[in-house]
């Protein structure tokens, strides 16, 4: 198994501010402990929803807002078991789609990245977070983002591979009912409102291009494909090589749409995840709204078909 080399720590409280802002469902990204896009839209997504002045700031204010969380620890130490470390881990994937077709699965290239993955985080800062010559294997600590939810009581007759993904990403069974999704082009994220109309999600979000704009109007969410394979046919990407063909390619959190389709009523268009969180809003799409992985879990866990999703400028 690797070990873990030496690298400069983050910000502290940057740091536990993405970890809590990420455990209340106000997504910041990846949480690497430095300021950025995702951790101010964040922000604003969370002083919006309790009413305070949205600076997008961690200013007085909205430290106070999180009091009632002070006692949580916001890095905490876990022993790797036999589940997290298993694989298959498939190494870099090959740049054709042709010869990801002939692979048995789009997995994590290694177990940094599972890792990764599963705390809401970067390669460098559980890096960070630890000390050099940490081992990565079972039975060792190491230190992670407080990302586990505490509660994963899954309905039992939810597809078990679905349940085992929802396990690795830490992802909760606890999520609010969405009655409505909103994707907002100017400020590039994904708001989830409950029946009341009060703002209980909110997500960055990659969407659209020049090339694909994102399909501004009213549509509705029509169901859900947990791990899905991708059905790629390079007419619909204007960057496809010429000499691509159609292929399957097979699921996993490294495939084109990671490991949900949250399907609309818009043919080709849907919401799901990605292999890169660390590129979400900074990036384009084909016209599909991305995100993390994680949050894109959590988010099929909010909606259920017919639940309306609105885009706008």
């Amino acid at each position: 198994m690797p070990a873990i080399a030496a690298a400069a720590a983050p910000d502290q409280r940057i740091l536990g501010a993405q970890v809590l802002l990420d455990r209340l469902g106000f997504g910041p990204g990846v949480i690497d402990g430095a300021k950025g896009m995702s951790f101010a839209k964040a922000l604003r997504g969370w002083q919006e929803a309790k009413g305070l002045p949205v600076s997008g700031e961690l200013d007085a204010a909205t430290v106070k807002s999180f009091d009632a969380y002070r006692e949580m620890p916001t890095v905490i130490e876990v022993k790797l078991t036999p589940q997290t470390v298993e694989g298959p881990f498939v190494g870099p994937l090959p740049a054709k789609t042709s010869d990801q077709a002939k692979m048995k699965t789009l997995g994590y290239a290694d177990l940094m990245e599972k890792l990764a993955e599963r705390y809401h985080t970067t390669k460098a800062t559980l890096i960070a977070l630890n000390s050099p010559g940490t081992k990565l294997a079972a039975g060792a600590a190491i230190k992670v983002p407080n990302v586990i939810p505490p509660a994963q009581n899954y309905a039992e007759d939810l597809n078990p591979a679905w349940r085992d993904t929802l396990w690795t990403l830490n992802v909760g069974s606890d999520q609010p009912d969405v009655a409505k999704v909103v994707v907002d082009k100017s400020d590039g994220v994904l708001r989830a409102f409950d029946g009341s109309g009060k703002l209980v999600a909110q997500f960055p979000a990659t969407m659209g291009s020049g090339h694909d704009p994102l399909p501004i109007g009213s549509w509705k969410i029509q169901g859900r494909s947990y791990n899905p394979p991708f059905h790629y046919n390079p007419k619909l990407f204007w960057d496809a090589d010429s000499s691509d063909k159609k292929a399957l390619l097979p699921p996993g959190p490294n495939g084109p749409v990671g490991v949900v389709w949250i399907d609309l009523d818009k043919k080709h268009y849907g919401i799901h995840g990605t292999p890169h969180p660390e590129k979400i809003g900074r990036t384009e799409s084909h016209g599909c709204i991305r995100l993390t992985n994680w949050d894109a879990a959590r988010l099929a866990l909010m909606v259920k078909p017919g639940t309306p999703a609105i885009f706008q400028e």
